[in-house]
């Protein structure tokens, strides 16, 4: 079935100038709208898809400002011009489901693109690498010099009555979703090993919590793994099983303790959540090949 974005949305202020352009490309579809506004306009969106809005360029009074918030979920993120006609171009990443709210003013034109994404027809092209948590995390009003020049591009195509191959265009979209996502290259992944984006999640959750008990149920739930197989594909990843990865990381936190000198081997001991200095030892010099007090000494 063809992927058909919808979006439902109350706006006022607003009049189309001319038709707009929609390209349709292998997992997404590409909107190019031309907009008059008066003094003040603006409304509230809301899409089943995730979406790429791309504010390429605004003519206006040179204090004009576009403020984007959503709805709900705290302030608005503005973005101002700060030189008399300033586009104001920026960029937002509006996760399916969230509703959004804009508002603008002293805008008298924009024009903008929005890039509506498939996430299942892009997932199988990205294989794996696709992060659940960047797919689900919004973005409001950013500016990114690359991401803005990739829009342009696309814009120029969808306004192109005579486009090129539609290669070039599906490039162009791919190249913007893989950049938003910040997709991790491909690379030659072990059999069996978690994908990059779940590895990257699962260490930097345990460094972060390194220093209290860690359950295998949380960092499997991180990865959407049940509990063996996330367990067999972190030693595949790592070489080592979570718990062990986990110990290293409360040494390397002793290592800075030690380094600083502020504390005496057995606090070091108390803080990394050793049950006493000869424990810490003991794991310190598993994990080093000596003890604390030589380490130290040799620095």
């Amino acid at each position: 079935m063809t992927f058909q974005p919808r979006m439902n949305n109350r706006i006022s202020g607003f009049d189309q100038i001319g038709t707009w352009n929609r390209r349709v490309f292998n997992g997404a579809v590409a909107d190019l709208w031309d907009v008059q506004c008066a003094r003040l306009a603006g409304g509230s969106y809301v899409a089943d898809a995730p979406r790429l809005f791309a504010v390429l360029e605004t003519t206006g009074d040179p204090t004009r400002s576009l403020a984007m918030a959503s709805i709900g979920a705290g302030t608005a993120r503005r973005g101002e011009s700060d030189r008399p006609g300033s586009p104001c171009r920026r960029l937002s990443y509006i996760p399916a489901g969230m509703e959004l709210q804009a508002e603008l003013e002293g805008i008298r034109a924009i024009r903008h693109l929005d890039l509506h994404f498939d996430i299942s027809a892009l997932g199988q092209r990205m294989g794996s690498q696709l992060d659940p948590f960047m797919i689900e995390q919004p973005r409001l009003m950013f500016a990114d010099p690359r991401l803005l020049a990739l829009a342009d591009l696309l814009a120029a195509e969808c306004a192109d009555p005579d486009p090129l191959h539609d290669l070039y265009g599906d490039g162009l979209a791919l190249g913007l979703f893989i950049a938003l996502m910040r997709v991790p290259p491909s690379g030659r992944r072990l059999r069996g090993a978690l994908a990059p984006w779940q590895l990257r999640r699962a260490t930097d959750f345990i460094e972060t919590h390194c220093l209290r008990g860690i359950r295998l149920e949380e960092l499997a739930d991180l990865t959407g793994l049940s509990q063996s197989h996330f367990s067999q594909a972190f030693k595949a990843s790592t070489g080592m099983p979570p718990h062990q990865w986990q110990m290293k990381a409360r040494i390397e936190r002793a290592k800075t303790l030690l380094v600083a000198r502020t504390a005496s081997l057995s606090e070091v001991a108390a803080i990394t959540g050793f049950a006493d200095q000869a424990h810490f030892t003991r794991a310190f010099r598993k994990m080093s090949g000596t003890t604390p007090g030589r380490w130290l000494r040799g620095r």
